[in-house]
Parts: structure tokens; sequence; C-alpha cells
């Protein structure tokens, strides 16, 4: 008894739903039992069968029923004492078994549904994309997804505030739809009827993505393995966004711990993907955002051997966002660009592995130039494990099978300038960041790379920053394109904007404003201050358009920089054509990397320039033609160049197919050219995807071209 009563005791506390059903199942067996027994010594001999079994069933029959007659008839005995028995038996049968399994049920199937997401269940899916951690790009990861319009499985596992995650990818996806099939509607408007529908229907955005967000502990086995994440295809690991502590001046102290779960979590995902009953060719990408924490995770790799294809990728987030506006900052069509080719929608970047090593990337372009027009050739790449990937523009993946009939104009040429150099381009930084540090290392390697014949620099900066920043940045004294500091703190208008308007006088046509927006404020202030850098440049340019009609505000580029998506619409409606949302652009690269980790080669070599000690090399048999000099940069990059100083002469009406072969053909051996797109002197994008030959053309001297090149 002792023993019963103590098992009783702690399967009350441990599995309650287990006793009430035990106890639903003892008092119905005991009220069953007695209920037969009284009507086995009710029933007169003459009863065929009067066993306990057949009265269990005369029991049962009033329980489930409450139908008496039969009992009665049978048993024969219609007295007050036997009717009154068999009324307390049906209402006592329908609380006790009826009532007591209708409710049990009721709750159970309640619970289930109320837990059917719930962490403690085991999630049984595969081939899908695991998100750990959640911050201010996640949602534009997801995002990112929905682009491809495929079926898409996506669980992702955050520490808390599952709803609010919901709601947020809710809102993202919401209106990447709405948006994305009002541009489409558009685009169809002059179409026909026929033509219209079919255009609607394949162009259209359709939300595939099955979405489960669970809550739970990024670095726990457990937590991991009920979310099958052995079983995914890719996992991407998010830096837990700012969760330091804001002090009293409103400005975030970043926690070690921030960096101590980015290692966690890695160290127990790649423990796991190593485990004989993972899949193959899992793709674990993780996002770093200080250098510490980066040679960490590349100790990791060092050390821990995955399966196969397995691979880890860490995505460095300030040095690569830093890249991104020191490109932008020098050549501000690169925004639309990137914008466009770093997504899952139209044109897009590919990379398709290498069996062996070609004899050398010059004839492969070539030979693949002669039998392909839908896809554009960018150039080979050998990963740190040896692997060979070729890289690609196209409208589609697919576009690289199979072989086209490439109609030649053997009458086209063109003539590129050998002494091409890139104009002399001035910027001004308003604000500051993490990445500060990055986007002036980008400007220095520029500097290096596009260093003039006669010694001069081809960019200069001036900063405007408040004086505690510019201290701890030791007034930006290492940076020798830095060529003024100016102290001020936001709100010291009349300075800040003397020095704006002095820029916009001394560089009208050649300068660049960059606003960006502090990551170390709470949310509440995300943009605040770039919002305010860009009224006081807006005043100052309709300011000067109003004294002087001829003034045109476009000839000072513009690139602002803002952190929440939802700000969007508000430094929009100030007419600046370069709005940066920064976030954007890492989700798009980490959704592509989780795909095809080879993609970030590609991505990392375009977006940094080439440092003295690099040129020449990275693999020169397969980035630079045969005799080449050795010190030729070896880097890829995307260029904005201008046609009337690219070319001796501007080319004549021609079509994507001959524009693309003819500058390749007449590039030097040290400098292969490729020709993406082109601008149009109106700003107007024209990337050349597609059918090349389809695409006809006129180009001007205030034409830009797309060029992907060394230099």
């Amino acid at each position: 008894m002792k023993q019963i009563r103590e098992w009783i005791s702690i399967h009350t506390v441990k599995t309650p739903k287990l006793i009430v059903l035990l106890g639903i199942m003892v008092a119905n067996l005991l009220f069953i039992s007695a209920a037969a027994l009284v009507v086995m010594w009710l029933a007169p001999p003459s009863l065929e069968p009067n066993d306990f079994w057949s009265c269990v069933f005369y029991a049962l029959t009033m329980f489930l029923s409450g139908y008496m007659e039969t009992a009665v008839d049978d048993i024969g005995q219609a007295g007050a004492f036997f009717v009154m028995f068999c009324v307390f038996t049906v209402i006592i049968g329908m609380i006790v078994f009826t009532g007591a399994v209708i409710g049990y049920m009721t709750e159970f199937i309640s619970s289930f549904v109320e837990n059917a997401d719930s962490s403690s269940r085991k999630l049984h899916v595969s081939h899908h994309t695991v998100v750990l951690n959640w911050n201010n790009r996640a949602p534009e990861i997801i995002n990112e997804l929905l682009c491809k319009n495929t079926k898409e499985k996506v669980v992702i596992l955050v520490d808390n505030d599952r709803d609010a995650v919901l709601s947020d990818i809710n809102e993202r996806l919401s209106d990447s739809i709405e948006d994305g099939n009002e541009a489409v509607r558009e685009a169809a408007a002059q179409m026909s009827f026929f033509k219209r529908r079919s255009y609607i229907r394949k162009n259209s955005i359709k939300n595939k993505l099955i979405i489960i967000v669970r809550e739970g502990e990024s670095w726990s086995a457990k937590q991991l393995n009920d979310v099958s994440i052995k079983q995914a295809k890719s996992v991407i690991i998010l830096c837990d966004g700012l969760s330091g502590a804001f002090d009293g001046s409103g400005s975030l102290a970043r926690a070690e711990k921030v960096e101590a779960l980015t290692i966690k979590t890695l160290l127990q995902v790649a423990q796991l993907s190593t485990e004989e009953d993972s899949a193959d060719n899992q793709k674990i990408v993780v996002e770093v955002e200080d250098d510490r924490t980066l040679s960490l995770v590349n100790t990791i790799i060092a050390h821990k051997t995955l399966r196969g294809d397995d691979s880890i990728v860490p995505v460095a987030v300030n040095h690569i966002l830093g890249q991104i506006f020191s490109q932008i900052s020098i050549m501000p069509e690169l925004n639309v660009v990137y914008s466009a080719l770093f997504s899952n929608r139209g044109a897009a970047f590919y990379s398709r592995p290498v069996a062996e090593l070609p004899p050398s990337e010059d004839e492969f372009i070539c030979a693949y130039l002669d039998n392909h027009l839908r896809s554009i050739p960018l150039t080979i790449m050998q990963e740190s494990g040896g692997k060979l990937h070729f890289y690609y523009m196209s409208d589609s993946e697919r576009d690289l099978n199979g072989h086209d009939t490439v109609p030649t104009n053997p009458d086209f040429r063109v003539s590129i300038n050998p002494d091409y150099e890139i104009a002399d381009r001035y910027v001004l930084i308003l604000g500051h960041n993490s990445r500060n540090s990055s986007i002036m290392e980008g400007f220095v390697t520029f500097n290096n790379e596009w260093k003039k014949k006669d010694g001069s620099e081809t960019l200069e900066v001036i900063v405007i920053d408040d004086e505690t920043y510019l201290a701890k940045q030791d007034n930006y004294k290492q940076y020798p394109c830095v060529k003024r500091v100016v102290a001020a703190d936001v709100f010291e208008k009349e300075l800040i904007c003397g020095v704006i308007d002095e820029f916009i006088g001394a560089h009208y046509g050649d300068g660049c404003i960059l606003i960006l927006s502090d990551d170390a404020v709470c949310d509440e202030e995300l943009d605040a201050d770039a919002l305010t850098y860009l009224i006081m440049v807006q005043d100052i340019l309709d300011r000067r358009l109003a004294n002087d009609p001829g003034f045109d505000p476009d000839s000072i580029d513009m690139v602002v920089e803002i952190l929440n998506p939802k700000n969007y619409d508000v430094v929009s409606n100030y007419s600046t054509k370069n709005i940066v949302i920064s976030n954007r652009y890492l989700s798009k690269i980490i959704a592509q990397i989780g795909e095809k980790e080879a993609m970030f080669d590609l991505y990392y070599d375009i977006l940094t320039y080439d440092e003295p000690e690099q040129m020449g090399k990275q693999s020169p048999d397969l980035t630079v033609g045969e005799g080449s000099d050795a010190e030729a940069a070896a880097s890829k990059e995307l260029y904005i160049k201008k046609v009337s100083e690219f070319f001796n002469e501007i080319p004549g009406p021609c079509t994507a197919a001959d524009l693309i072969r003819a500058v390749y053909h007449s590039s030097p051996d040290d400098n292969k050219s490729v020709v993406l797109g082109y601008f149009r002197s109106d700003g107007e994008m024209i990337l050349f995807e597609g059918d090349q030959s389809a695409i006809h053309l006129v180009l001007t001297g205030d034409d830009k071209l797309i060029n992907f090149s060394n230099h």
C-alpha cells in the first residue's frame, strides 16, 4: 500500500493527466461492476442468461444510452425500487463514464491543439532551413527565401518572444507580396489580355513558405535535435541582436554574451552535423560582428572536420557592409546593381562546380561566349578546399544548360581606352556606426588600387561626427584619404550645415554625401540621427535650387543608410535615389550562401578591392591571362565606367551580344572586362538578361557601363 501511495504521489506531480485517466477508468470499472451485481441480485431465475457478464451488458446499455425499458422488461421487476435504481445508474453513468470520458478527451484534444507547435514536441522534417537566434536582419532572410517563389520549409529557433518574431515575419512578407505583385500588375498593364494573364501568373509572388517558429536555446542539443537539425539542408546562425545593456546616455554597451552565444551555438551545430545520421552537404552560415569572434570561428573551422561537402561559412557582418558602403559611395549606381543581382528575383549570380582546371580562364570564357546567349560568364575561382567553381550571371540557373546559336557581327568593333582612370571622387561622411573602420579600409584599398600615375589619390574624404566618437577613431589619422575631420554634435546645425554647403559648392558633380545610421542605440532611436542629417542636406539643396534655378540637386550623389526598413518611405519622401537598407544586403547574401556556399567567394571577391600585397597572388592561372604582369590586380570587382571615358570612340548601334563579346575580346589579357549591362543617361539600369541578341542599344557618351573586371 505504501508503494502504491508513493507511486500515485509521484505521478500526480509528473503525469497528472495519466492519474486522471486511471482514476476515470477505475471509477467506471467499480461502478459498472457494482451495477452488474445489483442487476444479478434483482434478476429472476427465469432470466436467461443471468450471469455476471450479461448483467454487465445491461449496466453498460443504461450507461451509454440512458435506455432502461429493455432492462426492466427482461428482468421483470417493474417495482419502484428497481426503477429508482435504473435512474440512479443512468445518472451516475452519465457523470462517471460519459461525462468524464468526454471531458477528458475534450481537454486532451484542446491541449494537443494548443501545444501542437510546442518546443517540447519533436519536429520531423527534412531538407529545410534552420534559423537560429533572431535580429533585425532576420526578416529579410525569410523575405529573400520568399522571392525564390518555390516551396521552402523554414524552422526558426529563438530564445523568447515567439509571437513578436511571427509578427515581424508576417508584416515583412505581406509587404513584399503586395509590393511585388503590384509591380507585376503595372508592368503587365499595357499587354494584351492573354499576355497580361500569362505574365501575371508567371511573375506573381506566391507565399510558398512553410514557417515554424519555436522557443528554446539555440545551443541546446535537445532543442536542436527537436528541430531536426541533422536533416536540414542549411543552418543560419545569427548574431543575437544588440543584447547588451543601455547606459544612462542611451548608447548600448555590447555584452560579451552575444559573442559567447554565437560560439556555443556553432560548436553544438558543428558537432551534430558531423554525426553519421546527419544529412550530407549541409551548409552552416554564421554571422560574426567582431574580429575576436571571427578569429574563434575560424579556429573552430580549422579544428572541425565536417563530412563530405558540409561546410561552415563565417560572414563578417561589419566588414561586408563596410565594403558595400565604400563602393556605393564611390560609385552610387552600384546600389541599384547590387540590389538586383544579390537577389533571388530576376537576373542574379549563380555558380556551378568545374570538374577540372581548364587550360586558361580566357579560353574557357571565350568558348562559353561562343555557345551561350542567355547567360554571361564571369570567372572561375578556386576555394580554399581546392574545389573549382564557375560563376555566371543569368535570369535562371537553368540557362547554363544547353547551347545556343550565337549570331555574330564581324564588323562590330570597339576600341578600349588603355589609359582609363576613374575620375576623382569626394565623399562627405555624416555620423558613424560599427562599420566605420571597414568603410575606411575600403576607401584606403580603393585608393591604393586606383592610385594615379603621378602618385596622387583618386579619393578624398571629409568626416563630420561627434567629438567622442572621433576621439575613439583617433580623428581618422591612420587613413590618408581623410583630409578633414569636423567635430560636431548632430544638433550643432549651423556648423554642420556650413560644412555641407561648402562641400556641395566645391564638389558639384563629383561628390557624394554618405549618411550613416548609428546601430548602437535602442530600437526607438534607430535612424533618428540619419534622418536629422538628411533633413539638413535636403534643406541646403532646396535653398540652392531656389537661388539658382539651373542648379541640379542630382549633381551631388547621396547615400543614406537606414537600419529599420519601416523608415524607407520616410527617407524616400526626400527623393533620395540611393537609400541603402544595409540589413537587406546582408540578408540577401546570407540567404544565397545558405543555398550554395560557393557564392560567398564571389561576393567577397566583388566587395573587396585589392590590397597591394594581394595583387597577383590569387591563382594567377585562373584570374589573369598568360604573360600578364605579375603585379596585376587579381581580385575582380564591379565598376561603373562612363562610355566616353572607357572607349576611345563611342560604339555604334549594336546588340548586347555584340557589345559583351567585343569588349571582352578587346580587353587586355591582364584585365579582361565583362559587360553586365549599362545605365542610360537618365539613370535607368538595363541588365543584359535573357536573350542578349534581342537587346538592341545605342550608347551615348553619358551612358555608363556595368563592368566586371580586375581594374
